[in-house]
């Protein structure tokens, strides 16, 4: 009897563990103080196949402490979006970076690609742009 009543709530305990957490809760981060300015890095050059993912401010609890830019290595159709932080009235909240589908809005200039006529914003229009899809060339 004990080993069938063991085996049932270990059964019952699995099955309670499995259960799906919202992760996205645990990642957001609000808090009262503004971030310090971005610090100026350097950027080494350019590597085939990665692109550079920026510093910025992470919230430890109860203060910044600045994690330094990387590399990341480079996703087909996907482009690398930096960790911000944005103000919502008296609160900061950190937008986490991470990988972003290329067919949106690359530039960030509310046109979607698929119809912008000046895909890196840089204001030479894709046809006569010999690098339109280039962001960083602004």
């Amino acid at each position: 009897m004990n080993k069938l009543l063991m085996a049932v709530l270990l059964a019952f305990g699995g099955a309670v563990g499995t259960l799906p957490q919202p992760a996205a809760a645990a990642d957001i981060v609000v808090v009262r103080t503004e971030p310090p300015p971005l610090r100026s890095e350097p950027v080494p050059d350019a590597r085939r196949g990665y692109v550079w993912a920026p510093g910025y401010w992470r919230w430890s609890g109860n203060h910044y402490v600045w994690v330094r830019g990387q590399w990341m290595r480079a996703r087909h159709g996907y482009y690398w979006r930096p960790s911000t932080w944005e103000s919502r009235g008296d609160r900061w909240q950190m937008q986490h970076g991470g990988w972003v589908r290329g067919d949106g809005d690359r530039d960030g200039d509310g046109i979607p690609n698929r119809v912008d006529r000046d895909r890196d914003n840089d204001g030479v229009p894709n046809r006569y742009d010999a690098r339109p899809n280039d962001p960083d060339r602004r």
